[in-house]
């Protein structure tokens, strides 16, 4: 009994260990990225930068129309050619263009500008789309 119960157990943790969740399961589209940094006023402030992520994290979960995302700070150790000086950093991928623009329309979204926007002194967006080969 000790064994089917020990066997049991490892097969439940194998299977649990091996879920994906929906977010995980999503993969890189090479369609269309939209690359976003973010310069804050107080770029220190840890309440601000929680408050931030929180919100950020809320809004990709929701997004109907996000693939895969990306949430990034710089590194500390830089290059001349890299320009660390932005807050955080987020890439998002989109199987279009007018899923992109759908994205920029959604309520999640909206929420997360409304509930951000003060903490950001600069943003600067940079979209692309996937070289067709």
């Amino acid at each position: 009994m000790r064994t089917l119960t020990l066997a049991i157990l490892f097969l439940t943790l194998a299977i649990t260990a091996n879920g994906q969740t929906k977010n995980d399961m999503r993969e890189f589209d090479p369609n269309f990225a939209h690359t976003v940094f973010f310069w804050f006023k107080n770029p220190d402030n840890k309440a601000d930068r929680a408050t931030f992520e929180k919100s950020l994290q809320k809004f990709l979960d929701n997004s109907q129309y996000a693939k895969t995302s990306f949430i990034g700070m710089p590194p500390k150790a830089s290059r001349d050619v890299v320009d660390g000086s932005f807050t955080y950093s987020l890439i998002v991928t989109f199987e279009s263009a007018e899923a992109q623009k759908n994205y920029q329309d959604e309520a999640p979204h909206k929420v997360f500008i409304e509930e951000s926007s003060a903490l950001w002194e600069k943003v600067i967006v940079y979209d692309s789309k996937g070289v067709q080969q």
